[in-house]
């Protein structure tokens, strides 16, 4: 029998984007109008195109990912990348019966559980995808809701990013965001709290100033490789990438990745080509997640470690909330020396004249979780979110940390946990400490015994019980202790 050739994997990649791009450009329309409605078929393993570009580059459909769920995206079918995501209300598995409609505005809708998305438009007659992989919705006379105004995780080159608007990573957990004069991603917390900002770019103004009066800024991807930021049509600000002014003839796009990390990539013709990350790997320490809840990030070190030291167990848990509600005063305490923020430049800061009264001031405060002090300066940073990463530092930077002890996803056990070690740590010395006093009695009454019986009487040996040397020994103890 002759020996199966296995294919290459560009040729693999090759045969699975033109079966999409057939299938897509075989079953998926140009323009959707009103009545349109289609449910999902699951025949269609990864990608079911419904609307298709007028170049065939880009497909609105349902996307399976993760195994399991369906979203409703916009693919970039070279590379099977989603440029836009709907934001649906729920998550949906790729079984569901799933239907998109379009009646003045786009809704799709569960059968079990009814709508997961729309454009909330009614006055719309057409849907189209441009070239630009902009999803539209067109009234009569103008575009009554675009894609472009509400981005998932990916801006794509020439679509402007406004403050009113914000890039959320797959997992909701990192999101970016325009300020007053300033680009920053921050890590979502949830439930109401306010999200924590780890990376901030502020505009330089080099290219022009921005007016107060003169309205907000707007970002966008520029074909000539960096990201513009805008007051009006004025330049104030370029975020240069890696393939400045090369004249890439390809698409480019910015990602807010699930790691936190904020990408720029260029598409060659064949493969995505990194062009810029704002957090360089060097600094890996920066993303407040990298080492999870109460991790602890080694600078010079890819590995994590944990600020209570149980590396073999995994750090503590980690816990939501603060510490105002009912039962919220019980909480346990971890310190820990040699601890420090990355993005404390970026947190509010008090300076105060001891350690304890920093500790003192967020035990005190209901909804601080944590605080570091800098011993060399005074200052005393509050954190008001649950404990995520802190990065190794010198020993004057000292931590004082809260941990769940009730109500919590476990912190309580690991405080338990921590108290048993200990106590079976302080028994084996006492043990120990107990067995060697009835070892040194026992060797002292057999020296006693040898001498009595055979008149020996070496003279280091006599003194060991004289009072003067007991009084030396108490004095060094004494000593030590001080």
């Amino acid at each position: 029998m002759a020996a199966t050739k296995q294919l290459p994997a560009a040729a693999v990649f090759l045969l699975l984007y033109l079966a999409i791009r057939v299938r897509s450009a075989s079953s998926a329309l140009h323009e959707i109008h009103r009545g349109f409605s289609v449910t999902h078929d699951s025949s269609y393993t990864e990608f079911q195109p419904l609307l298709a570009d007028p170049t065939g580059v880009f497909s609105l459909g349902f996307l399976r990912v993760d195994s399991s769920q369906l979203d409703l995206a916009v693919l970039h079918l070279p590379s099977t990348t989603a440029l836009w995501r709907a934001q649906a209300s729920r998550s949906v598995l790729w079984s569901a019966s799933v239907s998109l409609s379009f009646n003045g505005g786009l809704v799709l809708s569960d059968s079990a559980t009814g709508m997961l998305w729309s454009t909330a438009t009614d006055a719309g007659e057409r849907v189209v995808l441009l070239n630009t992989s902009n999803l539209q919705v067109v009234g009569s006379d103008a575009v009554l809701w675009q894609s472009f105004d509400f981005p998932s995780d990916t801006l794509v080159q020439d679509q402007n990013f406004t403050s009113t608007a914000a890039l959320f990573s797959r997992d909701q957990r990192f999101s970016m965001r325009l300020g007053p004069s300033y680009l920053a991603l921050f890590m979502e917390l949830g439930g109401g709290a306010a999200p924590v900002m780890y990376w901030k770019h502020s505009a330089l103004e080099a290219k022009g100033q921005i007016v107060p009066d003169e309205g907000p800024i707007y970002a966008r991807v520029e074909a000539d490789g960096f990201l513009g930021m805008y007051q009006k049509a004025t330049l104030v600000d370029v975020y240069s990438f890696d393939s400045f002014n090369r004249r890439i003839a390809g698409l480019r796009r910015l990602t807010l990745e699930s790691d936190g990390n904020l990408r720029a990539h260029y598409w060659n013709g064949s493969i995505w080509i990194q062009d810029i990350q704002a957090i360089a790997d060097s600094e890996r320490c920066e993303i407040p997640t990298t080492c999870g809840a109460y991790g602890l990030c080694k600078p010079d070190d890819t590995r994590c470690g944990c600020l209570d030291d149980s590396v073999q167990e995994g750090c503590l848990p980690a816990s939501s909330g603060d510490f105002c509600g009912s039962g919220g005063s019980e909480f346990g305490v971890l310190r820990r020396k040699g601890v420090d923020l990355t993005s404390k430049d970026l947190m509010a800061s008090q300076k105060v004249a001891s350690l304890e009264e920093c500790e003192s001031a967020c035990e005190r405060n209901c909804s601080c979780w944590g605080a570091i002090y800098n011993n060399a300066s005074g200052f005393c940073y509050q954190l008001d979110y649950p404990i995520q990463t802190l990065v190794e530092a010198d020993d004057r930077k000292e931590g004082y940390f809260k941990v769940r002890t009730e109500g919590g996803s476990g912190g309580g056990e690991a405080v338990k946990r921590a108290r048993v070690a200990l106590l079976t740590v302080g028994s084996l010395v006492l043990s120990g400490t107990m067995a060697f006093g009835a070892y040194r009695v026992w060797s002292r009454r057999r020296m006693q015994a040898s001498v009595d019986e055979e008149g020996l009487a070496p003279g280091p040996y006599k003194t060991l019980n004289s009072a003067s040397f007991r009084s030396i020994e108490l004095s060094n103890s004494l000593s030590d202790r001080k």
